[in-house]
């Protein structure tokens, strides 16, 4: 009998710790949204400008079709995203070299320093953060956060292609 309530009482503290963990989740989604927003603001940008920025300059020089669907924007929405970040100087769209017809934007590393500026707190307490853990536990954190993201992306796959 003693074995069936602890198996029952470590179901309940499983389901109360996953609860604890999609809620911190969710928290962690508002303050970094609250953050991209108020970093945007300062430099200018909207929020799906900088959003776009961000996979520009981690996943670029890439076609505008290709950042099209990385950001699950219609393409229409993408050439007024891009027509204002070229217009701040943000990005550069340039021919691409393998096929002349095409365009790459990339983003502009010189002011790749403003947007991280804007970020250096944040980082420097997620590095005090990070040193406080062993890299067993490092390693951990990180399958976690991989896996999360997966899922997100696959939860994000059944809306299907905004275009």
């Amino acid at each position: 009998m003693d074995s069936k309530l602890s198996q029952s009482d470590d179901a309940r503290a499983r389901r109360r710790l996953g609860t604890s963990i999609k809620d911190s989740l969710r928290a962690l989604t508002v303050e970094l949204s609250l953050l991209n927003h108020n970093v945007g603001g300062h430099l200018g940008l909207r929020d799906v400008d900088l959003d776009c920025l961000d996979l520009i300059d981690r996943h670029g020089p890439l076609s505008p079709s290709a950042l099209a669907r990385l950001a699950a924007l219609h393409p229409a929405t993408m050439t007024g995203i891009l027509d204002r970040l070229e217009r701040g100087d943000w990005i550069s769209r340039d021919r691409d070299p393998a096929d002349r017809r095409a365009v790459l934007v990339s983003s502009r590393r010189d002011r790749g320093a403003e947007v991280y500026a804007q970020y250096a707190t944040m980082n420097a307490s997620m590095d005090e953060l990070i040193a406080g853990y062993d890299a067993g536990q490092l390693t951990a954190i990180l399958d976690f956060l991989q896996r999360t993201v997966a899922n997100g992306k696959a939860a994000n796959e059944r809306f299907g292609d905004p275009t």
